[in-house]
Parts: structure tokens; C-alpha cells; sequence
């Protein structure tokens, strides 16, 4: 094998690994203090530990462990957030269009934009937003930031998940110097 296939043979599983996605945690709860049972020094011998009888007695329950803490953790945490699949995802693109209509460049997008940023879209099962993960934003334009998170904001609520669970939505927002945008889901291409 040449060299050059196999560093494109490396290339593409390193692209498919990072693709590989799993379902995000919304909130982790973390156990309370008090739950958790003080550890025992280390610096017990186990001979010290066998003559002596257990301070709890035979009767009285053991205090919960680490590990009971974490699946009580586990039980009562959010429900997993699912993938948008392309035809929500379709419809939460015409649903930003529909609510701004006046921010949308026509057309095709010149070679050079002013400003190219991913953004994750937690949104509830109601539609509304949850919260807003910045995955890629221009550091040469911070104000495209803002104007994006206020177009996110102006364009909720949004339509619910039919499946009734948290959604994850993904979105590449292609910014034009004018303060136009399309968004990569609907985008009419560039020249």
C-alpha cells in the first residue's frame, strides 16, 4: 500500500470516528455530600479491621456506597437528548426563515462571507431553547455572535419534538457583511 492511501485510509476512519456521535446529558446531577459515607483511612491494617467489630452492628443498615449513589444519580437524571433527524432539522431552518424573513440573503452567497459559526441548539421538549453551545465562532467578529444568539432568541419558541424528548440541532449559520445570513440547511449556494 502507498503511503498516500494510507494516510487517506487513516484520514477517513479518524472522520468517521469523530462523526460517531452519542446522546448528551443535559445535567449530570451531581450526588449530595451527605449521601456519601466517609472513607476509611488508609492507613487501617487489615488485622485491625478483622478483630474489630463493626461500629454499625448487625442490625443497623449499611450507609449507601459510592456505587448506589451514582445509579440513584443515574435514575433520576434528564432524559437523553436524540439526534434531529434532517427532515427536523429541515424544519427548524424554515422556521428561523419564516420568523425573520428581512435577515435572509437572497441568492447565492459571494465566495468571501463575513463570518461562518456553528451553533448547538438545545431545545426542550416544549421548544423552547434550553441552552446554546457555540461550536465555532469568528474571533475576528464577535458582534456576528451576538447577532445570532439574538436571532436564535427572537426566533423561539420553536416547533416541539414530535418524539417528545430534548433535541440536539446543529446548525452552520453562513453570516454576509450586510447582517444577512443563510443557514447551511437551506443555504442557495455560493458564486
Amino acid at each position: 500500500m502507498k503511503l498516500g492511501s494510507a494516510v487517506h485510509v487513516m484520514f477517513m476512519v479518524f472522520i468517521l470516528v469523530a462523526c460517531a456521535t452519542k446522546p448528551v446529558v443535559v445535567h449530570q446531577p451531581k450526588p449530595a455530600e451527605s449521601a456519601l459515607p466517609p472513607t476509611a483511612s488508609p492507613q487501617t491494617t487489615a488485622s485491625d479491621a478483622s478483630d474489630a467489630p463493626s461500629p454499625l452492628g448487625p442490625e443497623q443498615p449499611q450507609a449507601p456506597t459510592i456505587d448506589t449513589a451514582v445509579s440513584a444519580a443515574q435514575a433520576n437524571s434528564p432524559p437523553l437528548y436524540e439526534a434531529s433527524s434532517a427532515n427536523y432539522r429541515r424544519d427548524l431552518a424554515h422556521h428561523i426563515y419564516r420568523r425573520l424573513p428581512s435577515r435572509i440573503y437572497k441568492g447565492k452567497l459571494p465566495p468571501m462571507l463575513k463570518a461562518v459559526v456553528v451553533v448547538d441548539i438545545h431545545i426542550e421538549p416544549s421548544g423552547q431553547i434550553g441552552y446554546i453551545d457555540w461550536v465555532r465562532v469568528p474571533k475576528h467578529a464577535p458582534e456576528v455572535k451576538q447577532e445570532i444568539e439574538r436571532a436564535i432568541i427572537e426566533s423561539a419558541p420553536f416547533p416541539a419534538p414530535s418524539h417528545s424528548k430534548r433535541v440536539l440541532y446543529t446548525e452552520t449559520w453562513l453570516w454576509h457583511k450586510s447582517g444577512r445570513f443563510q443557514l447551511d440547511t437551506l443555504t442557495e449556494g455560493q458564486h
